[in-house]
C-alpha cells in the first residue's frame, strides 16, 4: 500500500451473519455476509485489503483512470467504493463465484473525495485457494473483468489492459538485459511479473510466504518518497501477504521491524459473534501471531458522499 499520508489502518474481524449495507443512504444494496474476514482498514471507512475464511483474498488499488459511470446507472442498487472488496469477501466463496455474480455489472459504485482531496479512484483483485484470480476495473463507466488463473499482477496505473501489453513487450526483451527501474507503477509491474516468473516456485507454507514479501519488497517506495500530482507514487505505508491454505493474513508495517499475522482459525468468526479490531493506527511494535489481541469493537461506516452528491 503507497499513499501520500497515513491512512489509519487497522485489522479487522468481521464474523458470519454481519448485516451490511452499501452505506450510501436510500438504494443501498443490503446483504448478510455468509463468511467471515479478516481486513486491513483505510481512513476508518472502508475495507482495502482482506482474507476470508472460504481462502478468497481481495486487494483493491489506487487507479486514476477508473470512472464507474454513476450517471447511468439509475435504478442500481448503490455502494460506497469502500464497501466494494467487503461484498466480495462476504459473499462469495470462490473467485468465479464472485465474477459470475459481478459480471452482470449492476452495482452502482458511489466514490466521493477522499480526506487528502483525490479522488476515490480504485481497481480491485481478487485470488482464491484454486488458483484462481480475476481483475475488476471500472473503465467508461463499465465493469471490465480480467478473468484467469494466468493474471498473477496487478499494480495501479494504467489500466489492466494496458498493464498486459506492457508484459508482453518486456517478456520480448527479456529480463537479464534491462528492466525499467523508476518507482511508476507500470515500471513496478514489470519487474514484478518478470521476477515472479523466473523464481524458483515455492507451493506452501513459511518458504511461499517468504518469497512473496520478497518480491513485493523489492518493488516498495522508501520512506519520504512522494510525487503529489500522482498520489499512487508515494511511499510504501505497509505490505500485507495472504495465505490462502492455512487461512493466514500477514502485515509488515513501514515503520516496525517486524511481521506480525493473523490466524483466521484462531478467532471466533462465527455467526453472532462480535466484530473485533487490532488498533494499529499508532504504530505499536507486534510481531508474530497477533488473534489474541483483537479487541471488541464497532466497525466504521462506509465513505459517502456530501448529501448534495447522494
Amino acid at each position: 500500500m503507497d499513499w501520500t499520508e497515513d491512512l489509519q489502518t487497522d485489522l479487522w474481524a468481521f464474523p458470519r451473519g454481519m448485516k451490511r449495507d452499501g452505506g450510501v443512504g436510500p438504494g443501498s444494496l443490503t446483504w448478510t455476509s455468509k463468511y467471515g474476514s479478516v481486513i486491513a482498514s483505510a481512513y476508518d471507512s472502508g475495507s482495502s485489503d482482506g482474507l476470508n475464511d472460504a481462502g478468497v483474498v481481495g486487494n483493491v488499488l489506487y487507479l486514476a483512470e477508473a470512472e464507474y459511470g454513476n450517471e447511468k446507472r439509475d435504478g442500481q442498487a448503490r455502494m460506497s467504493f469502500g464497501a466494494w472488496l467487503q461484498y466480495v469477501l462476504d459473499m462469495f466463496g470462490s473467485v468465479a463465484e464472485a465474477v459470475q455474480e459481478l459480471q452482470k455489472d449492476n452495482l452502482n459504485i458511489l466514490s466521493p473525495m477522499l480526506p487528502n482531496g483525490k479522488k476515490s479512484a480504485v481497481h480491485l483483485s481478487l485470488s482464491d485457494k484454486a488458483n484462481d484470480s480475476a481483475i475488476l476495473e471500472y473503465i467508461d463507466g463499465r465493469l471490465s473483468i480480467h478473468h484467469d488463473g494466468k493474471f498473477r499482477v496487478m499494480t495501479n496505473s494504467p489500466p489492466f489492459e494496458e498493464q498486459l501489453a506492457l508484459m508482453a513487450y518486456w517478456k520480448e526483451i527479456g529480463g537479464i538485459a534491462m528492466l525499467p527501474g523508476t518507482h511508476r507503477a507500470a515500471d513496478r509491474f514489470v519487474r514484478l511479473a518478470w521476477h515472479l516468473g523466473v523464481m524458483p516456485k515455492e507451493p506452501k507454507g513459511r518458504a511461499a510466504v517468504a518469497a512473496v514479501f520478497s518480491l513485493i519488497r523489492h518493488i516498495s517506495v522508501p520512506i519520504g518518497i512522494a510525487t503529489p500530482e500522482k498520489p499512487n507514487i508515494a511511499t510504501t505505508l505497509w505490505r500485507t501477504v495472504m495465505d490462502h491454505d492455512l487461512l493466514r493474513v500477514y502485515f509488515e508495517s513501514a515503520t516496525s521491524p517486524s511481521v506480525l499475522w493473523v490466524d483466521l482459525k484462531k478467532l471466533d468468526l462465527s455467526d453472532g459473534a462480535k466484530p473485533k479490531r487490532l488498533l494499529l493506527k499508532h504504530h505499536p511494535m507486534h510481531a508474530g501471531e497477533t488473534s489474541q489481541l483483537f479487541e471488541v469493537a464497532t466497525p466504521f461506516a462506509w465513505m459517502r458522499p456530501a448529501n448534495d452528491e447522494l
